[in-house]
C-alpha cells in the first residue's frame, strides 16, 4: 500500500477516535484494516454495516475508501461533503476530491476544492498535507509510463493530445480498462500521477496530432468503454 495513503489513514484514525458522532458507526478499525491491507475483510464489514445502520454518513466516507473506481469513489465523497458537511470525515472528502481531480489535471476544480477546504476546515490537518505534497509534485515528480514501452523510433511531437479515459488508485482496475481498449485495437498507455501522496494510475487512449481528431474521437471512446474522458495534451 502507498506510504502516504497509510499516513493519510492514520492521519484519520488519530484525529476521528474520540469524536464519534451520535448515530455515527465508529470506522475506525475499518479504516485500520484497510491500512493493513485487508481489503476484502473490511468490504465485507461494510456490506453489514450499511444494512444496520443505513443513515450513517460515516459509512459513506469508508465506502468510499474502499471503492477502487475514481470516478465512483469521487461521486461518494462529493456526496458526503454535499449532505453531510458537518460530517466528521467531510474535511478528509474534500481532500481526496482535490486529489483527484489534480491528477486529472481538473486543476480549477482542485483549486476550488481546496479553497472550500481551507475556509470551511482552517483546522484540518489536511490543508497542510495537500500544500506540502503539491510543492513536492511540482518540483520532483516527472510521470513515466508504466505499462507501455515506447518505440524509441516513433516521433512522439507528431501526437499532441489524447483522451484521458480514467484514473484508479488501483492498478490492475487501470489495466483492466486498457486491456479492454487494446483488445479493440486502439492505442492506449498508463501514466502514473502522484498527487498529495496518493498515486494514480491514468489511464489514456489514443494519439492525435490535433485537437479536432481527439475530439471528433472522444464521443467513440466515451461510447465503447463507457466512460466520460476528455481531450487532452499528450505532454501536460
Amino acid at each position: 500500500m502507498n506510504k502516504y495513503f497509510s499516513i493519510f489513514l492514520l492521519f484519520i484514525s488519530l484525529q476521528f477516535t474520540s469524536q464519534v458522532f451520535a448515530q455515527e458507526v465508529d470506522i475506525v478499525p475499518y479504516l485500520k484494516m484497510i491500512e493493513q491491507g485487508k481489503l476484502e475483510e473490511a468490504k465485507a464489514k461494510l456490506l453489514d454495516l450499511k444494512t444496520d445502520n443505513p443513515k450513517s454518513s460515516n459509512l459513506i466516507f469508508l465506502e468510499a475508501v474502499l471503492t477502487e473506481n475514481g470516478q465512483d469513489a469521487v461521486a461518494l465523497y462529493q456526496t458526503l461533503v454535499d449532505k453531510h458537511p458537518k460530517s466528521t470525515y467531510a474535511d478528509a472528502s474534500l481532500y481526496r476530491l482535490y486529489s483527484y481531480y489534480f491528477a486529472l489535471g481538473l486543476y480549477n476544480t482542485a483549486d476550488k476544492n481546496l479553497a472550500k477546504l481551507k475556509k470551511d476546515y482552517p483546522e484540518s490537518p489536511y490543508i497542510k498535507m495537500a500544500s506540502v505534497n503539491v510543492v513536492k509534485n511540482e518540483v520532483e515528480e516527472t510521470p513515466h509510463q508504466t505499462t507501455e514501452t515506447i518505440n524509441q523510433n516513433e516521433k512522439e511531437n507528431d501526437f499532441n493530445f489524447t483522451v484521458q479515459a480514467g484514473a484508479f488508485t488501483n492498478t490492475a482496475n487501470a489495466n483492466v480498462l486498457k486491456k479492454d481498449i487494446d483488445n479493440a485495437g486502439m492505442v492506449s498507455f498508463i501514466k502514473e500521477k502522484n498527487v498529495a501522496g496518493t498515486t494514480f494510475n491514468v489511464v489514456y487512449v489514443g494519439k492525435f496530432e490535433t485537437r479536432k481528431e481527439a475530439e471528433d474521437f472522444l464521443p467513440i471512446a466515451n461510447t465503447r468503454f463507457r466512460i466520460a474522458g476528455r481531450v487532452v495534451e499528450i505532454n501536460q
